[in-house]
């Protein structure tokens, strides 16, 4: 502002001699002078005011339409408006939605056609809304369990394979190289590699590694929903991996013995007790290194 006045002040010839000094000392100086001095140059045609004025009284005058101020700010807010909610839609139906479970968290929600999903620690899943009555398919990270709407064709895919189903309630774990699924009710269709399975109501399959394992199950849901960590045959890293998602917390295994496989159940409430079975089940020792990192050695 203060540089503004001061370039006025010199148009004006109005500076004052330590003004003109400073201006003039200015890195902007030379670029005015210019300016000025071919403005100087310029010559302009002299005005016949008297032809002019004529000139305008002998139009026809037009009387200008105004328009309020307050009708242009409402139509400004109306197309505001009109643009969000356009925006929110699309981000709604044609945007894939994400449903999340964090470590040490479950998650439930609802699919459009009224279909249940419990997700596990630590997995994702992702859909979308539009056209979902005719393409009811989703992307499964981790593990979850599905109560689906009677209705149409049900799909869930993940990196290891695919579930197909009609209405039903199934479980679905894709963990590492490891894809389980277990079927609680109706019949499900799985996809692995090039492998494909019918499973009905208690039967259950597992693959890791290319190997494939079927077992009959006895509950009517998974037991992760009460708080119980099930095991069919599981290596212990991958056994430790899932005490972390369910408590949030870091494991450090020290010990040669990491090919046993162990098939039975932990408590997902009751971070001692699960340490202390993993402890008698491979002779370790379990240290707590702080409050959110346990060490396993051996004794």
């Amino acid at each position: 502002m203060k540089k503004n006045r001061l370039l006025a002040k010199w148009l004006n010839d109005d500076l004052s001699p330590d003004e003109l000094a400073a201006f003039e000392a200015s890195p902007d100086f030379e670029k005015y002078q210019k300016i000025k001095d071919y403005t100087a140059r310029l010559e302009v045609d002299n005005l016949d005011e008297n032809a002019m004025l004529s000139n305008i009284l002998s139009q026809k005058k037009a009387t200008p339409k105004v328009v309020p101020l307050y009708r242009k700010w409402a139509f400004r807010a109306a197309a505001i408006l009109v643009l969000a909610l356009g925006i929110t839609f699309a981000m709604r139906f044609f945007v894939p939605q994400t449903e999340t479970a964090d470590f040490g968290k479950k998650t439930t929600f609802a699919l459009p056609d009224n279909s249940e999903v419990v997700l596990n620690s630590g997995s994702e899943i992702k859909y979308k809304k539009w056209n979902w009555d005719s393409n009811r398919r989703l992307e499964l990270q981790g593990e979850a369990y599905f109560r689906v709407a009677k209705g149409r064709r049900f799909e869930v895919q993940t990196n290891l394979g695919k579930v197909t189903v009609l209405g039903t309630q199934f479980n679905v774990k894709a963990r590492k190289n490891r894809f389980d699924v277990v079927c609680y009710e109706g019949r499900v269709k799985v996809n692995y590699a090039s492998t494909q399975i019918l499973l009905t109501h208690g039967q259950s399959v597992s693959f890791e590694n290319g190997k494939q394992v079927s077992l009959n199950v006895d509950s009517v849901k998974p037991e992760w929903i009460e708080n119980q960590m099930s095991f069919q045959q599981e290596n212990i890293r991958s056994l430790l991996d899932e005490v972390e998602r369910q408590y949030n917390i870091t494991i450090e295994l020290k010990t040669k013995n990491k090919n046993s496989l162990f098939t039975g159940k932990l408590p997902s409430k009751d971070l001692n007790t699960a340490l202390q079975i993993i402890s008698t089940t491979y002779h370790l020792e379990a240290q707590k290194a702080s409050e959110n990192k346990i060490i396993f050695d051996e004794k």
